[in-house]
């Protein structure tokens, strides 16, 4: 077991100089006078210096290696350029906006995962039953529908119509006490901290602001995380060790939850990592319905004014997650399948 994972452990500085090197042959696809903005670290450089001279300096005009090699030490010194649509340094940017994001993923992640392998489990149980049928039908509903067009119909609908549940990350109250000198932020997620303040009017505000993008990020994923559980677990069921584990009159829970489910999850953990990545990708659509200040409205503001900067960022910190994402599948496969720990 430990073998195996200092040998994932070993290839994930090479996997990750890979992302880089594919972040940088995108970067390539513009020509230098576009390159600019990334080496700069303030709008006053690039409105007081000559471009050529920026060209120059950094040698974007220079073979692509040394391109590369000047533009690896810049990120590696925290130089990520300067992003317009945030008014500050992009690794600024990312640290001020990563907590909201991280938030929204984390609630989203619990639901996506309770549901979709729950549910999965359930239907596969009571196959062909109304069960069965019911959840089934939800899944391709929730799998086929964009997730934009849900989050716009449930915005229209919660809080247009019913005023349940508005977008936002705060009302106007819960902001004043937030930002008031008797609040103190540790993590940037409000939750987490209204919890560490004491302050519950704000948790509770948080909260009620957090359904409606929760449930839109998490409903897609849920359904296609259902579909594959409730194949898989079908398939385990009809397995020969299963109907041994019968024949010697084992529970069916017994059955279910220790010789079927441990043979299921395989697949299962390869779609939760990639389920993961989608909830990374889908931040950009629910934080812009839902008007919440995290990444995803940043990285869409920066993609509508061509800020180069901030999108090679976002680039560079999602592919960074969805390495880290794998190389947690890779693990779990060695606690599920005790055979994996011996390749």
């Amino acid at each position: 077991m430990v073998a195996y994972i200092v040998r994932r452990l070993l290839l994930l500085p090479f996997v990750a100089f890979g992302v880089i090197l594919l972040v940088f042959a995108t970067l390539q696809l513009l020509n230098p006078y576009q390159r600019v903005s990334v080496y700069v670290s303030s709008p006053k450089e690039l409105a007081t210096v000559d471009v050529g001279e920026i060209i120059e300096e950094f040698g974007l005009d220079r073979p692509a290696w040394e391109q590369f090699a000047t533009w690896f030490g810049r990120i590696l010194d925290g130089e990520w350029g300067w992003s317009t649509a945030a008014r500050r340094p992009v690794l600024d940017a990312i640290k001020r906006y990563l907590p909201q994001s991280a938030e929204l993923a984390l609630w989203s992640f619990f639901p996506t995962m309770l549901g979709g392998i729950g549910l999965g489990v359930l239907a596969a149980r009571r196959r062909n039953r109304l069960t069965d049928a019911l959840v089934r039908i939800g899944s391709v509903v929730g799998w086929s529908l964009p997730s934009f067009v849900l989050g716009l119909v449930a915005l229209v609908l919660f809080y247009g119509v019913l005023e349940w549940f508005p977008p936002g990350r705060l009302s106007l109250a819960g902001s004043a006490i937030v930002h008031s000198d008797a609040f103190t932020i540790y993590s940037g997620m409000l939750v987490l901290d209204a919890i560490l303040n004491g302050a519950w009017f704000v948790l509770g505000d948080a909260l009620r602001h957090l359904v409606l993008p929760v449930l839109v990020t998490s409903l897609v994923n849920l359904a296609f995380l259902l579909r594959i559980t409730r194949t898989s677990v079908l398939e385990a069921l009809g397995q020969e060790y299963v109907t041994t584990a019968r024949s010697k009159g084992l529970h069916e829970r017994v059955v279910v939850g220790k010789h079927v489910l441990r043979n299921a999850m395989l697949p299962v953990a390869t779609i939760a990592g990639l389920s993961v990545a989608m909830l990374v990708n889908g931040m950009v659509i629910a934080e812009t319905i839902f008007n919440l200040p995290g990444v995803g409205l940043w990285v869409a503001s920066a993609a509508a004014a061509l800020d180069v900067p901030a999108l090679v960022g976002y680039l560079l910190l999602s592919s960074s997650l969805i390495v880290l994402v794998n190389l947690t599948v890779d693990i779990s496969y060695a606690l599920i399948d005790p055979r994996v720990r011996l390749r």
